[in-house]
């Protein structure tokens, strides 16, 4: 059976909801609807419509309620005004509370002031159907106050509303219909004096108020018997406030039709109505002109009102008026045919008019239609309807000044109608409150709503998840060198994305935050202060420094104190000299320093044993007249960061000191490796039940060789969240909230049980359910509109299994909260690995050695580069003369005097003007030798090997490839040295290559690399190598294209970038004013290095691409021609420009 529900606050004013709804069919089942607007009342009348096809009717209810008292005062919106004043108090109140519930028609008006001392006051402003608060001092309007809180949407629509005002001290709790923010207030306000008049505002609260309470008294019934504390003007004691009936429109099938009057013959025509909607298009009204074969649309379009004339099927006229209509505000329209005259208005003196003239011939007989998407359609078979649904409310309709009676129309007494919601308007705020997170901006249609996630550094349909990773931890397992990265350490929490530097070392990963002075300052001593103070603010915000440090397994921060006559502790006993403050918030005083034990008021060199003085625990409280210090790291997390320095003993004559503070460097993400193992189908995890309501997002790694199990789940009465392994190809989301179980689910075309590393992430909210796997296109499902919203679960929640405990999870899965025991990195990440670097495995990630490639780096990508000067010689001895007669197998260098090598991998780079010159000699005990040299012409030389010539122009490489059989010995006997630059013993060689191997080389080397032997990085970053390095060495950036100084480089782009990928490494964060010119410069060099690109291009393409040549042993009489001939060209010739090559 159907029936109808009436509300009624007082008897016998029933008023129909225009809920009409089928119930049950049997005596088992329970049916549940969801009003589309909260309702309160003190009566519920159900009237059902129709009988029971079976014949027989029933009813099962239960209502649950409380008794209610009911105090009401009427407002007119001009005169009326209710003031409390407080009687003279002796104490001063800690807590204070106002309360009260008002409904009005009107979206704009002053419900309360309060006045406190010294000309502060509180005032409550309905504004746009928003309720404002504003503190004002010394003004007399709501405009020039400051705005402490907004809270509420769409508040006019004559349903009682609760407010409370809840003062603690100074903090300020406003509550709107159970939304409740809390502000703070001067200490002026503790004393309120209570105003419900006419200042402030030009426009008055028009309507009722309910309940007003200060502090459990009743103000208005205060004010009905006549209490001296109250002045009352013009106020009644009932609420009168006339009903507005509203009819909602829903679809494209909801329209209302209303036949014409007979007074329309006169050509006197006006039709005024009052709408709200969400949507910036839709059809209003439509009527025919059949005199004239033409239609009359008034609709709109871009937020506008529009007003369209068509006649045999093409446009005549178009009007528009008005503008931003879709704001969900109550707005006026008048369309009005008067005298040959039309004319369209819209929002009376606050909006537009447009008008035109034109004749437009009605007659009692024409038909008006409201909404509907194919009225015209039934006006005129001829045209299609080219406008959108309207979808909205609409009011106080009148033709010709007479009011329709919108309940007749529902009785079916005047008019038709399909499809509309009569005495409601069904308008629903889906901004407020937003969900829309990390402020995301919220707009919405009538349906659904829109959150734009631009410049927030989050994504999603709620700007739920953060594009950014929560460690640099996780950007090196993305591959990521060095630099300025965005870290959010709390994922989609609450904490801001903040700017760190990453610094990926071999062995460790360091997040550097750094502060406003990391520079060695120097103090004076003064006689007129007896103490410094040294302030350090970082470039993070306080809960960021707190969550970085928390999740971090390390952190340290360099402290240095620099003294001459400039004590730090004294004595144990007395008070410090100087001190320091670290730790979360305020902090607290430390005493210890760089590294010594917390609390001890020692520094570094006591547990040394190194102190200048062996009876003080610092050096510089031996109080020396000579420089010296006290340096260590501080690594007590609790402690850290240092936030400020005080240094005390320097107002003595002679006294000097100097402090750094370095940047604060943690290591260790404690979430990003926290793994657990299942070897079982039956092993499980549980924690507690999931918080998720509204929004959740999970996101975890996984490997397995399993072809299917459970991630997770966890249940409550009827929802679940569960993701889970299907098959090998194939991960499921599934849940339920209410509206039916919901799966999302991903395909691979790659099998996931290959047990190597693989990142899920799934995230589900009001809006939508998405699910990602890897780098593969994710899935989403949208939510149903209008549907149900909460994730309601109360079990545990069991990772690695489910809660019956079956079809469990079996392999390794990361995800907060377990110990750490799942290994195997490098089948994921050892790729990383460049340059032959090997992957090594550790307990929580994994490394690259570097020690076989001869590149350096987290990644063994850096290149290790020298510039040599003609006298720099450096030799790398393979095998000491004596050890030849040994048996050395165990040994590994051993192979170089012990067997015969039939092939040597050689690679390098170098950049020089000197031709000829000698890039590689290496020698051996039986006086064979091999040697890698530019010619007289700039060439390669030609030898037994693979070589390259790589031109290095604007990072664009040019390729030749050269193949080189050799017809001789091809056999290298006990190697005996390696040497790069000037040859000091050129054992072997004749006399003219002697004369070149003795000029040495100018320019630069860079990542040589001779079978495992890396020479080059032996002598600069391993000096205890079997390594000679003669004359000037200097490490350079020479060979690489990226600079030497990662710090002095890296900048970094703003967030508000949008083109840019999150994982990569930020650049321009230097600002300047020179932009413009920095654009023009970078322009020129685009073009300049595009122009050389090309020459390039066209002069290798000159060259053959591979050339088979055949090594000959050199004849006497081929000596005149001998290349290598000659002194070498001056690296000043004009001919000679200097190239990068690879070999």
């Amino acid at each position: 059976a159907r029936i109808i529900v009436f509300l009624c606050v007082c008897e016998p004013c029933w008023i129909p909801t225009g809920l009409l709804r089928r119930q049950n069919s049997n005596a088992d089942t329970v049916v549940q609807y969801k009003l589309e607007q909260p309702v309160i009342a003190r009566f519920l009348r159900l009237i059902p419509l129709d009988w029971n096809p079976s014949g027989r009717i029933g009813l099962r209810l239960e209502i649950y309620g409380c008794r209610y008292t009911s105090s009401v005062a009427s407002f007119d919106g001009s005169r009326s005004s209710l003031v409390y004043r407080l009687s003279v108090r002796a104490s001063w109140t800690v807590m204070e509370t106002i309360s009260l519930k008002f409904k009005t028609l009107k979206n704009s008006g002053t419900l309360l002031h309060a006045e406190g001392l010294r000309d502060h006051s509180l005032t409550l402003v309905l504004e746009k159907g928003k309720l404002l608060l504003y503190h004002l001092q010394g003004v007399s309007s709501s405009s020039g106050g400051q705005l402490l809180v907004s809270l509420g949407s769409l508040l006019d629509d004559q349903h009682w509303h609760h407010v409370k005002l809840e003062r603690l001290s100074t903090h300020l709790n406003l509550t709107v219909d159970k939304n409740t923010q809390q502000v703070q207030i001067p200490a002026e306000l503790s004393h309120w004096h209570i105003h419900t008049k006419p200042i402030l505002s030009n426009r008055n609260f028009h309507g009722c108020l309910e309940n007003l309470l200060y502090s459990d008294i009743n103000l208005i019934d205060l004010a009905k018997h006549s209490s001296p504390q109250v002045a009352v003007g013009n106020v009644t004691f009932s609420c009168a406030e006339p009903v507005s009936v509203a009819v909602t429109f829903t679809d494209s099938h909801s329209f209302l039709q209303l036949p014409g009057l007979t007074s329309w013959s006169t050509g006197l025509v006006s039709v005024t109505l009052q709408f709200r909607t969400w949507n910036k298009g839709g059809l209003l009204l439509t009527f025919g002109l059949p005199q004239q074969d033409g239609t009359v649309f008034l609709y709109l379009s871009q937020a506008r009102l529009r007003l369209q004339i068509t006649k045999a099927g093409r446009s005549s006229l178009d009007l528009s008026a008005g503008s931003g209509l879709n704001d969900g505000q109550w707005h006026y329209v008048e369309l009005s045919f008067k005298h040959d005259h039309l004319s369209i208005t819209v929002d009376k003196d606050e909006g537009a008019t447009a008008h035109i003239s034109i004749s437009v011939p009605l007659t009692s007989d024409s038909q008006l239609f409201f909404g509907g998407k194919n009225t015209s359609i039934i006006i005129a078979q001829k045209c299609k309807n080219p406008f959108n649904t309207f979808q909205g409310c609409i009011r106080l309709l009148t033709l010709d000044d007479q009011t329709v009676d919108l309940i007749k129309v529902q009785q079916r007494l005047l008019g038709n109608y399909s499809h509309l919601q009569i005495d409601m308007c069904g308008i629903i705020d889906r901004c407020y409150p937003s969900h829309c997170e990390h402020g995301g901006i919220c707009t919405q249609s009538w349906s659904t709503f829109h959150c734009n996630c631009s410049n927030s550094g989050y994504r999603g349909a709620t700007c739920h998840s953060s594009i950014y990773e929560q460690s640099c931890e996780a950007y090196k397992h993305k591959g990521n060198m060095s630099g300025h990265y965005y870290i959010d350490v709390d994922g989609s929490g609450p904490i801001k994305p903040q700017l760190i530097y990453c610094n990926m070392t071999e062995d460790k990963t360091w997040m550097v935050i750094q502060h406003n002075n990391t520079e060695l300052t120097r103090v004076q001593s003064s006689a007129e202060r007896n103490q410094h103070f040294a302030y350090f603010d970082y470039s993070s915000e306080e809960e960021q420094l707190v969550a970085v440090i928390s999740q971090s397994e390390h952190c340290e921060q360099e402290l240095s104190y620099h003294c001459r006559k400039s004590r730090l502790s004294n004595t144990l006993e007395g008070a410090p000299f100087s001190w320091w403050v670290g730790g979360s918030g305020p902090g607290q005083i430390q005493t210890s320093w760089g590294g010594a034990l917390t609390g001890t008021r020692q520094c570094a060199c006591s547990l040394q044993d190194s102190c200048l003085d062996p009876s003080h625990y610092c050096n510089c409280d031996a109080d020396y007249d000579q420089w010296t210090e006290d340096t260590g790291l501080l690594t007590h997390k609790e402690t850290l960061p240092v936030r400020s320095l005080v240094l005390g003993d320097i107002h003595r004559p002679g006294s000097e000191a100097a402090y750094r503070v370095g940047p604060l460097r943690c290591h260790g993400d404690k979430n990003f490796w926290n793994a657990a193992f299942f070897d079982k189908e039956t092993s499980y995890l549980h924690f507690p039940t999931f918080q998720g309501e509204l929004n959740a997002d999970i996101s975890f790694l996984f490997k397995t060789t399993s072809s299917s199990g459970v991630f997770l789940e966890n249940l409550g009465i009827r929802d679940f969240i569960r993701i889970e392994l299907s098959s090998s190809t194939e991960v499921v989301f599934s849940f339920d909230v209410g509206n039916g179980p919901l799966d999302v689910r991903v395909k691979t075309n790659l099998p996931l049980n290959d047990s190597r590393w693989h990142r899920v992430r799934a995230e589900r909210n009001v809006k939508e359910a998405s699910l990602r796997v890897d780098n593969f296109p994710a899935a989403t499902h949208e939510a149903p509109t209008d549907g149900l919203m909460h994730l309601q679960l109360n079990s545990q929640l069991f990772i690695g299994g489910t809660a019956s405990r079956q079809k469990g999870f079996l392999g390794s899965k990361i995800t907060p909260g377990v110990l750490p025991g799942c290994p195997g990195h490098c089948s994921s990440y050892g790729s990383l690995c460049q340059n032959e670097g090997r992957c090594e495995e550790k307990a929580n990630g994994f490394s690259c050695d570097c020690g076989r490639s001869a590149y350096t780096g987290a990644f063994c990508h850096k290149e290790v580069s020298a510039s040599f000067k003609s006298t720099t010689s450096i030799t790398y001895i393979l095998k000491e003369p004596f050890e030849l007669s040994r048996n050395s197998s165990g040994l590994p260098s051993s192979i170089y005097s012990d067997i015969t090598l039939r092939g040597e991998n050689i690679s390098l780079s170098f950049s020089t003007n000197q031709s000829p010159a000698l890039l590689l000699y290496v020698s051996s005990f039986y006086r064979e030798y091999l040697i890698l040299l530019i010619n007289k012409n700039g060439e390669d030389s030609q030898m037994a090997f693979f070589l390259g010539c790589l031109l290095l122009i604007n990072d664009c490489f040019f390729l030749i490839l050269e193949n080189l059989n050799l017809t001789s010995d091809v056999e290298f006997n006990s190697i005996k040295s390696l040497v790069l630059g000037r040859v000091e013993e050129p054992d072997g060689l004749d006399a003219e290559m002697a004369e070149l191997a003795s000029l040495g080389f100018t320019g630069c080397l860079s990542g040589v690399h001779f079978n495992s032997i890396s020479p080059l990085k032996a002598a600069l970053l391993h000096p205890d190598s079997p390594v000679i390095v003669t004359g000037p060495l200097v490490q350079s950036s020479c060979g690489s294209s990226s600079p030497a100084n990662t710090y002095a480089a890296e900048t970094t782009h703003s967030l508000s970038g949008t083109g840019m990928d999150p994982g990569q490494p930020l650049v321009n964060t230097i600002r300047s004013d020179s932009a413009l010119i920095g654009g023009v410069i970078a322009v020129v060099i685009f073009v300049t290095l595009s122009a050389l690109a090309v020459m390039a291009r066209f002069i290798c393409s000159r060259k053959e691409t591979y050339r088979n040549q055949e090594v000959k042993a050199a004849q006497p009489e081929d000596s005149n021609e001998f290349p290598f001939s000659g002194q070498p060209d001056s690296p000043s010739a004009p001919s000679e420009n200097q190239k990068e090559y690879f070999i």
